[in-house]
């Protein structure tokens, strides 16, 4: 019975293998990423013409554009060439992941190239159980939320450098953080800088149907408070018992050259030293920071409104982290030897500059492709004529809110911005379903969960390229099909099982997903 079982488990797991190299053999055949994003642009444009010569649009379903159309605009003729030849330098300057990923990168170099974050990580890991290090990881990018993108830039290499220096595969400690950061996005303990942002669309759409109705920041804490276990626990699993051994052994051969360096020993006493020196001057540094951010009328709140939330503090968070990143990387680096003058730290922040070549190649083409897609309109009008099917359905009850949180999976593949792709669908399916007798919270619950476990495999995500740089230090022939496949498991894995858990706090037990947030809905 025993043996049986085991092979019945054994042929499973061979399927799922099979299955992601099949997917990772079919990704794989797609060009280089940069070659890709151009050839995408051109697919764009082309796309847009003939979508506009034959009348596609769908009816804007914001209120305030009652009886007006969205079209696709056609950038296949001389206004679409103008506007890119004019805005090609602003579409690469100002793509947002750009200029975050170079001023944290600015700090991470100096703590990097002190030796810093190599005796953090040796001091945080070595003897420790290689399971806590998995599920630490995976948490710590669900955390990493709160900070805005620090988790993308800090985070994730991070996690491939420790998996790496315990002699485990980069690009599982690499799949494990992403799994957190991206997939986990709208998971936390705390409120983070996306709940204000989407409760105000949600209260918007609710008020079409009750004017008086209120949603706060706070609407989904009681789910999305579990939901940050929940999303640990399954990230966990994916990479221990399906990720890392599809991975199997890393050969350094086909990684970067400087690779092997990344591998830890015990620490020095000159570096026990100089960490505890660098600890004194990081709690000087925090204390500073609660100084200037938990009293009310504290410089770094919101002046206008004397909270948190909005405040340059949340705001400024990747400056202030890449700051404190040098200092502490200096002194760091003083202590230890390892650094002597500014000349040392400007070093440093050239050579982490030098290693983001790839990126800023992708990105300047990723840019390219977004400005041109956002354009076009291709993804409002996806997302408003998925929405519209759905509600034709007709359906009600778990069934509607599987296809919705479906629904929105598939549309953020095209559609990365969360906020965008709500403000488009909320007013949809926010009044519908109340009619329905849901409450706006548990709807936008849903709708997070769709909206987050797609990250992953979605070359949209404003990070991805990030990602992929990251990747092939490890893997120097990394494709765009490698990477899916890599994260694939993770997205299937927390679509059924984050899904489950709503319909089972929802539909079984009828628990508030927020302090004060109904279940149900009644006119």
């Amino acid at each position: 019975m025993n043996k049986t079982k085991y092979d019945e488990k054994n042929l499973q797991r061979g399927f799922f293998t099979r299955f992601l190299d099949s997917v990772e053999w079919l990704g794989n055949l797609l060009p280089h990423p940069v070659t890709l994003f151009a050839m995408l642009c051109v697919l764009v444009v082309i796309a847009s013409g003939i979508a506009a010569a034959l009348g596609v649009s769908v009816a804007d379903p914001r209120p305030a554009n009652e009886g007006e159309w969205i079209a696709v605009n056609s950038l296949l003729n001389a206004e679409g060439l103008r506007r890119l030849i004019t805005e090609v330098v602003t579409n690469f300057t100002s793509f947002a992941p750009l200029g975050t990923v170079l001023v944290a990168m600015l700090g991470v170099g100096v703590a990097e190239h002190s030796g810093l974050l190599s005796a953090s990580m040796r001091a945080l890991v070595l003897n420790r159980s290689p399971r806590i290090v998995t599920y630490a990881v995976v948490f710590a990018g669900i955390m990493s939320n709160t900070a805005s993108e620090l988790g993308y830039v800090v985070l994730i290499p991070l996690a491939a450098m420790i998996f790496h220096s315990l002699g485990r595969h980069p690009l599982a400690g690499l799949a494990a953080a992403f799994c957190g950061v991206s997939g986990g996005y709208s998971a936390n303990l705390l409120i983070g800088t996306v709940d204000p942002l989407l409760s105000g669309i949600t209260q918007e759409a609710a008020r079409l149907l009750d004017p008086a109705y209120s949603v706060g920041a706070e609407a989904n804490w009681f789910f999305m408070f579990v939901s940050t276990f929940f999303v640990t626990i399954i990230g966990g699993l994916v990479t221990e018992y399906i990720v890392e051994p599809k991975l199997g052994k890393f050969d350094s051969a086909y990684a970067e050259d400087n690779i092997d360096q990344q591998r830890m020993e015990g620490l020095s006493d000159t570096e026990k030293r100089a960490l505890k020196g660098t600890g004194l001057t990081m709690l000087a540094i925090t204390a500073l920071l609660v100084a200037m951010v938990v009293p009310e009328g504290g410089i770094l709140r919101n002046p206008e409104t004397g909270l948190v939330s909005g405040s340059p503090f949340l705001r400024g968070i990747v400056v202030i982290v890449a700051a404190a990143f040098i200092m502490l990387g200096f002194i760091y680096g003083r202590l230890a030897g390892t650094m002597h003058n500014d000349r040392d730290v400007v070093n440093a922040m050239a050579k982490s500059m030098s290693s983001l070549g790839l990126y800023i190649v992708l990105v300047f083409f990723a840019a390219q492709f977004v400005a041109l897609f956002n354009w076009s309109n291709f993804g409002t009008v996806i997302a408003v004529a998925g929405a519209s099917l759905l509600e034709s359905l007709g359906l009600s009850g778990p069934g509607l809110f599987a296809l919705f949180i479906i629904m929105c999976a598939i549309v953020n593949l095209s559609l990365g911005s969360a906020s965008a792709q709500w403000a488009v669908t909320a007013p949809i399916f926010v009044p519908m379903l109340m009619l329905m007798g849901y409450a706006p919270e548990v709807i936008q619950a849903a709708y997070r969960i769709g909206d987050s476990v797609t990250n992953l495999i979605t070359p949209m995500m404003s990070y991805f390229g990030l990602i992929m740089a990251i990747a092939a230090r490890y893997r120097k022939d990394l494709g765009i099909g490698t990477l899916i496949a890599l994260m694939l498991p993770y997205t299937l894995f927390m679509l059924i099982g984050w899904s489950l858990l709503f319909f089972i706090w929802v539909f079984v037990f009828g628990l508030p997903v927020g302090p004060g947030s109904a279940t149900y809905y009644t006119l």
